[in-house]
């Protein structure tokens, strides 16, 4: 079985739209998957077993990418292409049977709208494909344990909760006493100096912290993702790719919506600012309730579905 899977160009969305693709590998073994994808989010895939071809989808004016899609994908016969990005391009391509995606903001998460694009309640989870040489890295720069791994940065700065909300709560859960007491510190950020400017605070305040911002692939941060004891960030890539590997996450929310966008994972909540969504300035979230989030999810029994196979 041919299947063309056209996904996000933003990490978050292509982390969530991996639930989709791990369910079409269960129910057609042996298939070849051809994804196609934006060039930050092509890592979240590079791993996936099935993997055909893995297309990256740069964006161009009068929208020429489609047409380049298009003729890389036109000569082929799916037996199924999934389209997320409500492009026309599933009805341009031979194929036996299309499935589209709905563009525009509506009601209800993410991930239950791509579920019912398959008929899927409740709609599968995301997961984080890595390999072995992932992993080794991740155990190389993340030895031992237990981790606490911060991601301080966003795409946006009004995503952002500020740095000393960040500190404080990591000293918190890593001082005597906490929910961590004794663990160790990682900070994530994406490439970039404008990442590197909004970790800085954190980075500063911890110096025996290992700086990983901007330094590693993504299935090498899905690796160390998958080794945290607790992730704490805001609404972000990196916080999607953490509960998608299982790990206890806990995601920031103010000026974005966590009934459209939480985290979904075995071990993931969503903490949110006082107010009403997209209006919460970030600085309206406490530390005190995320601190007693964190706690509330460690102390938590763990679900079958997120223990070690």
């Amino acid at each position: 079985m041919r299947i063309l899977f056209v996904t996000a160009t933003r990490i978050g969305d292509a982390v969530l739209s991996t639930g989709l693709l791990d369910h079409l590998l269960r129910a057609h073994p042996g298939a070849r998957i051809t994804v196609a994808c934006g060039p930050a989010a092509a890592g979240v895939f590079a791993r996936m077993p099935g993997l055909e071809r893995l297309i990256v989808l740069a964006k161009k004016r009068f929208s020429a990418h489609w047409l380049d899609l298009w003729w890389q994908v036109a000569r082929t016969r799916w037996d199924l292409v999934v389209d997320l990005r409500a492009s026309a391009l599933a009805w341009m391509v031979p194929a036996r049977r299309r499935l589209t995606g709905k563009g525009g903001r509506r009601p209800g998460h993410r991930l239950t709208h791509l579920g019912a694009l398959l008929g899927l309640a409740p709609p599968p989870l995301p997961v984080a494909w890595t390999a072995p040489a992932d992993e080794a890295r991740a155990a190389a720069l993340l030895p031992g344990g237990p981790w606490l791994v911060l991601g301080p940065t966003a795409n946006w700065s009004e995503k952002v909760w500020p740095a000393a909300r960040f500190i404080a709560v990591a000293r918190a859960l890593t001082g005597p006493g906490g929910a961590l007491a004794g663990a160790r510190i990682a900070i994530l950020g994406g490439p970039g100096p404008g990442e590197r400017a909004m970790a800085a605070p954190v980075l500063d305040a911890f110096p025996e912290a290992v700086d990983l911002v901007g330094t590693l692939a993504l299935p090498e941060v899905a690796a160390v993702l998958r080794r945290a004891a607790l992730f704490l960030g805001n609404d972000s890539g990196l916080m999607h790719l953490a509960a998608a590997t299982g790990a206890p996450t806990i995601g920031l929310f103010g000026r974005s919506s966590a009934a459209e966008y939480g985290p979904c994972g075995p071990r993931a909540v969503a903490v949110e600012a006082d107010g009403p969504p997209f209006e919460s300035p970030m600085t309206a979230l406490p530390e005190s309730r995320v601190l007693a989030a964190a706690e509330r999810l460690l102390a938590a029994p763990i679900p079958a579905s997120a223990e070690p196979a």
